[in-house]
């Protein structure tokens, strides 16, 4: 993976195809734990998110990644960012900015509580960012990353103790200040 991603950061060529079959599954799971809580009629499916997720990645400004966790962490972000513009957007077709859509069976448009729970979340936790770097960082990884405490703790490079810790406190914060 090191050696993939030092061969695009010299522009050559079929880096970026090596490095999207090198790192496909694992962004697929970030995808899959990213939709896990959405509505099942979601227009956006994980194997979208995960190419539009990567298309922002290696887009014209591609930052350059240092390693295999520094990609992985900002492909999460890119995944939550993708989310919640779809959540925004959606949101804005429900009050009207498309027009006026009438149905006879609401149940058609799926379950509007999980984009009001992601913008809800992503609200909070740039609070959180603003407030508390680290913990916003976890929660970012937890949430919208769909990544397990121990993966976590080696992204953060912290020890599995202290991640468990700061997810607890972020947690009680996420809760108080999305249930207010």
């Amino acid at each position: 993976m090191t050696r993939i991603l030092g061969e695009l950061r010299a522009g050559q060529s079929g880096a970026e195809s090596a490095l999207f079959e090198a790192v496909y599954g694992e962004l697929r799971r970030i995808a899959g734990a990213c939709m896990r809580g959405e509505y099942k009629e979601h227009t956006l499916q994980p194997t979208a998110l995960v190419h539009e997720a990567y298309l922002r990645l290696l887009g014209n400004d591609a930052p350059e990644f240092a390693d295999k966790r520094h990609f992985l962490s900002a492909a999460a972000r890119a995944m939550r960012h993708i989310l919640v513009d779809h959540g925004r957007a959606r949101r804005a077709l429900k009050r009207g900015g498309a027009g006026i859509r009438v149905t006879l069976n609401d149940e058609l448009h799926g379950d509007t509580d999980s984009v009001d729970r992601v913008l809800a979340v992503h609200d909070a936790l740039a609070k959180l960012e603003a407030d508390d770097p680290i913990k916003g960082r976890l929660v970012e990884l937890r949430y919208f990353g769909g990544l397990q405490f121990s993966e976590i703790a080696e992204v953060m490079e912290l020890s599995p103790r202290s991640i468990y810790r700061l997810w607890d406190r972020a947690r009680a914060w996420l809760f108080a200040e999305t249930s207010a």
